[in-house]
């Protein structure tokens, strides 16, 4: 009799155990995001290409004045997005390669025509899962295994957790930020310290 009321107790807790273990599992593991999306399609910006050479892309050729736009007028600073139509424009761009999970899109830092800067993916396809962060780095891409894991390894800028794994959407790039030699962006999977997929930001792309 003594025994079976030994035994309870123990089986109680190895059935407590149990379950806190799972219940930590798919806290940690979060294994439903594998199968769900999150979709987000926020505006992006109406840019014109990087303004060093050629016309940029949205603006009329020299000479005709684009629809809904006021010629610059001589002796007046001219906005801080492009120096010819005032409209905001890329500074660097990029498309996406997959690291952990496969990954496509495209990835561009654009200046506003009020001087401040955000990250804007386009049309982004990844793979959810936990804790994931949009940061920008001065690590290279590579496609190789190797190349998942070193973005924590170098100088980053973190603009905030993955707003969906599906989609367009934008990021501020906080005021202050020097962008110098940050050349790529990945979608960083905090918890297992590993890139999903990252894209190198090319100047002027």
């Amino acid at each position: 009799m003594s025994r079976r009321l030994f035994r309870a107790p123990l089986t109680w807790v190895a059935v407590a155990v149990l379950g806190v273990g799972a219940a930590f599992g798919l806290y940690w593991f979060q294994p439903w995001k594998v199968v769900t999306d999150n979709r987000v399609d926020e505006q992006l910006s109406a840019v014109d290409a990087a303004p060093t050479g050629g016309t940029p892309t949205g603006t009329a050729p020299a000479g005709v004045t684009p629809t809904g736009t006021v010629p610059p007028v001589p002796g007046e600073p001219t906005p801080a997005g492009s120096p010819t139509t005032g409209r905001p424009v890329v500074v660097s761009r990029g498309a996406f390669v997959s690291h952990k999970h496969d990954t496509s899109g495209d990835a561009r830092i654009v200046r506003t025509t009020d001087g401040r800067h955000r990250l804007e993916l386009v049309g982004l396809d990844t793979s959810n899962g936990p804790d994931l962060k949009v940061w920008l780095t001065d690590r290279p891409v590579h496609t190789s295994r190797a190349g998942w894991g070193v973005f924590d390894d170098g100088r980053r800028v973190e603009l905030g957790r993955l707003k969906g794994n599906r989609g367009d959407q934008a990021y501020a790039i906080p005021a202050g930020t020097d962008l110098t030699g940050l050349t790529s962006v990945t979608i960083w999977c905090a918890r297992f310290a590993v890139s999903f997929g990252a894209a190198p930001l090319v100047a002027g792309g």
